[in-house]
């Protein structure tokens, strides 16, 4: 092993280093100054962004334990540039007087996140993921008890490290049973010795409930909207597309290499999960007002629909949930963002108080309606490409049944989406959000989601290209 080997963990060399250059600049910082690291770590960070692109070899590191391939090279790219967006929106709201002295800890924290989900995803064996996962679990945690001083954000830290250690106890026990069963850990050892007789299939389910905690798939979703609705806006954005986002990529990795031999017990496991979560996620995301447990449902619902594409196993299938995991970032972001810049301005989160929002604030209330159509799967913009690539893949693996109930899912999700775009543009109100002029950051990170929504659902090239990625281990 030599230097030139370790660039295959660029990721998180570069990651790593980032949390400790912001570490090092937050001890010899002028305190006069220190709202000047929030634009020094997210140069760093858009420079590893940048870098994540430039092509580099591939291969496994320690005997196998990590494992570097143009697809999950591809995936880490994907989640680098939906931390970015949130940092740049992140601007305004750690600015504040009360996130003066947090600074330096906020970007240490989603770095450090970001690195855990970096080694899950290119876990070459049991172990690895799992400390990848729990150093993705734990500082996220604190994120969302980011505002201390407020009792909702404690309680949403405090939930879900709760539910996170019960999650990862289930997942901790069905990796014990595999491997008592096949007497090892490494992932491709695994997938060799992994016949499908009952315990082995015991094992998967303690499995696929640890993740399905992760990803807020029903009935292990009850702690989303609360969690969701206590943590800062940009949390709230972060749980939903990045954390979520990571979850699925590993989730497709090891289903699609270590767990085809009991194809048919996963399938039929994913269907029953796809059209509970697709629907009741729907359904609950119609009673919200808060605007944050009302994308929260919706993100819920979003998981259902990715399920198509996991369900029918196929190279297809893989990516376009890839390709959707793409499109949702920015449209959920786009969303997300001007949520977060209303409630920064005003503090206002609920959907009555968008009544008549075009009137004072046009640009948001368009870039809103643009996100919450693609959210919705309405054409010509990106969602409506994502959908439809998923209903495809699912239909072609024979699941009719299954896109039958997605797309009356998707009828039921228009409706509720185009509640916010009737209170915006339609429902009138004596006191609609004052205007206001939002500051550059917040603009650049909205125009960089408006770009995404189009330029993902018109550059068809871009699901071309990840459909030609394998994604075998």
């Amino acid at each position: 092993m030599n230097l030139q080997d370790f660039s295959i963990m660029r990721h998180e060399l570069l990651l790593t280093a980032a949390a400790i250059i912001v570490l090092t600049a937050e001890i010899f910082w002028n305190p006069a100054k220190k709202r000047s690291i929030t634009l020094f770590a997210i140069v760093i960070f858009a420079l590893i962004t940048a870098a994540g692109f430039i092509p580099a070899s591939n291969g496994n590191l320690f005997g196998g334990m990590f494992i570097s391939t143009p697809i999950r090279v591809m995936m880490k790219n994907i989640l680098n540039l939906g931390v970015l967006i949130i940092m740049i929106q992140s601007v305004t709201w750690l600015n504040k007087e009360e996130n003066f002295d947090k600074i330096s800890e906020y970007f240490i924290l989603i770095i450090s996140t970001l690195a855990g989900m970096s080694f899950m995803i290119s876990a070459g064996h049991f172990l690895m993921f799992y400390i990848g996962l729990e150093l993705a679990t734990i500082p996220v945690a604190a994120l969302a008890a980011f505002e201390r001083y407020k009792n909702k954000s404690a309680e949403a830290g405090i939930k879900l490290i709760l539910i996170s250690a019960l999650s990862s106890g289930i997942l901790l026990y069905g990796l014990s049973m595999i491997y008592g069963t096949t007497g090892s850990l490494y992932i491709n050892e695994v997938s060799r010795y992994f016949s499908g007789y009952n315990l082995q299939i015991l094992a998967f389910i303690f499995f696929f409930t640890g993740m399905a905690f992760k990803i807020s798939i029903v009935p292990f979703h009850l702690w989303t909207a609360d969690v969701y609705e206590g943590a800062p806006v940009n949390i709230t954005s972060f749980l939903s597309v990045i954390s979520k986002g990571a979850a699925i990529f590993i989730l497709i990795i090891l289903l699609f290499s270590v767990f085809p031999v009991i194809i048919e017990t996963w399938q039929k496991t994913i269907l029953v999960t796809s059209i509970l979560t697709m629907t009741i996620g729907n359904l609950f995301a119609i009673r919200q007002q808060n605007l944050k447990r009302f994308l929260a449902f919706s993100s819920i619902s979003q998981a259902g629909y990715i399920m198509l594409g996991i369900i029918g196993g196929s190279q297809l299938g893989m990516a376009t949930v890839v390709y959707y995991i793409l499109v949702y970032i920015f449209s959920n972001l786009g969303a997300f963002g001007v949520v977060a810049a209303i409630s920064n301005a005003t503090g206002k989160e609920n959907i009555d108080d968008y009544n008549g929002l075009y009137r004072t604030n046009p640009n948001l209330s368009l870039i809103m309606t643009l996100a919450l159509f693609s959210l919705a799967g309405i054409p010509p913009v990106a969602g409506f490409f994502g959908k439809f690539f998923l209903f495809a893949a699912a239909a072609k693996e024979g699941f009719y049944f299954l896109v039958v109930i997605a797309v009356f899912n998707t009828i039921i999700s228009l409706y509720y989406y185009l509640l916010v775009v009737k209170a915006i543009f339609i429902n009138k109100s004596e006191a609609p959000v004052e205007k206001f002029k939002s500051d550059f950051p917040t603009k650049f990170a909205l125009l960089l989601c408006v770009a995404g929504i189009f330029i993902t659902g018109f550059a068809s090239f871009i699901f071309e290209v990840i459909r030609n990625y394998s994604f075998g281990v």
